[in-house]
């Protein structure tokens, strides 16, 4: 039972440092952007993040980790707990550091790259799964390539049809609507499209396609009048900037959102193996997680925010590039819509390499001279250092443990 209360407090303190590194995928840009202030960022990622862990975390999750692992080559039971425990402290090790060193990391490559540590160790190298860890290093080119290009082409459209036209007020009202149609079909389609939210709902993928469009025409319709009543009152002031703060808070919330709901696993995955091991005897592919350990998740998860969340935003959001309203949308656009087509098509992308991807992608749509790229190389020097230093970890806590056991 020691091992459980252990891993308990290990998944809780990964929990925290997810909050406390991940906060800047979906805050960042409304921070830079100063769509909302640091303290209202931290308060809304806190709440919207314990909400998507605890009612749209996933129920199912793997026992190794996105399936690393070869879990019949494991063996006893017992090693199968060690190495849950060793990896989940691990990660949570690294993600603290690069916390600290006010660097965002991948939390989902931090678990992998344990769970590779510990493969290694308990079955030797025929025991790992390596297509699927060439896959996830394939996915450091393919997440912030995908989804720089996406907001660089938002945001070199936003800038030429509207901010950079002979007319900006008459141009937002004829592209705006579109822009929110398409962001709300994508947001609506994030949430349906093979979740658990689409699984409690019994949506099949045609309703969830209908679903979506719905959504999206209906959010065209509401915009495209609130738009035109906007501009009618108001005479002086930026009205594009205004109209995409506003936008871009929605998007911002969203994404913090779907944070909480995707990545308490991260946390709480290694917790339901070892809770379902010491309790059944039995080593299992897919174990149901109760609800009470998501909500456990998530509120290590928005602690980590409300405590430490500040430290990698300002690096995000006021480091790489100057962010504007317009130049925030186009990130939290370029990152939703990067993730949500890659998931769809089968590819492992990190939604803080999307999120970083994006923000240098608008930062050169200004020009190269407006990215700090002192700043990307040292994430990017972080982002390779995070599996072999993940792995090597947890091979040191698990020899550790397996020698006192």
């Amino acid at each position: 039972m020691i091992i459980l209360y252990a891993t308990a407090i290990a998944g809780f303190y990964m929990a925290w440092n997810i909050g406390a590194n991940d906060v800047a995928n979906s805050m960042s840009s409304a921070v830079g952007a100063r769509a909302i202030t640091l303290r209202q960022a931290i308060i809304i990622a806190a709440i919207l993040n314990i909400v998507g862990a605890s009612f749209v975390g996933g129920h199912v999750t793997e026992t190794i980790r996105k399936g690393i692992v070869a879990v019949d080559m494991v063996g006893w039971p017992r090693v199968v707990m060690f190495g849950s425990f060793a990896a989940l402290l691990s990660a949570a090790i690294w993600v603290f550091i690069s916390s600290w060193r006010e660097l965002p990391v991948s939390t989902t490559h931090s678990i992998v790259g344990a769970m590779i540590g510990f493969g290694i160790v308990a079955t030797g190298f025929g025991g790992i799964r390596w297509i699927k860890v060439v896959a996830i290093i394939t996915s450091w080119i393919i997440s912030p390539f995908f989804s720089g290009l996406i907001a660089f082409l938002i945001f070199y459209l936003i800038r030429r049809w509207i901010i950079a036209s002979d007319d900006p007020s008459r141009n937002l009202r004829l592209i705006g609507p579109f822009l929110v149609g398409l962001t709300f079909f994508i947001v609506i389609f994030s949430l349906l499209a093979k979740t658990p939210l689409g699984e409690k709902l019994t949506l099949n993928d045609l309703e969830v396609v209908g679903s979506s469009i719905m959504g999206g025409i209906v959010a065209f319709l509401l915009s495209r009048f609130l738009i035109r009543h906007y501009l009618a009152k108001r005479r002086g002031g930026d009205h594009v900037e205004e109209i995409f703060r506003r936008l871009q808070i929605m998007t911002s919330c969203y994404v913090a959102f779907a944070h909480g709901a995707n990545d308490v696993a991260n946390a709480i995955g290694p917790v339901a193996s070892v809770f379902s091991i010491a309790t059944t005897g039995e080593v299992k592919a897919h174990i149901p997680v109760p609800t009470l350990l998501l909500v456990f998740g998530g509120v290590g998860i928005s602690i980590g925010i409300l405590t430490w969340g500040y430290r990698v935003i300002k690096t995000v959001a006021f480091r790489i590039t100057r962010l504007t309203n317009t130049s925030g949308f186009s990130v939290d656009f370029g990152t939703a819509t990067a993730v949500l087509l890659a998931s769809k098509l089968g590819l492992p992308v990190s939604t803080t390499h999307a999120a970083v991807g994006a923000i240098v992608g608008v930062g050169l749509a200004r020009g190269v001279e407006a990215v700090d790229f002192r700043v990307v190389r040292r994430i990017i020097l972080f982002w390779l250092l995070t599996l072999p230093t993940a792995a090597l970890t947890a091979v040191l806590i698990f020899l550790f443990l397996n020698k006192l056991g």
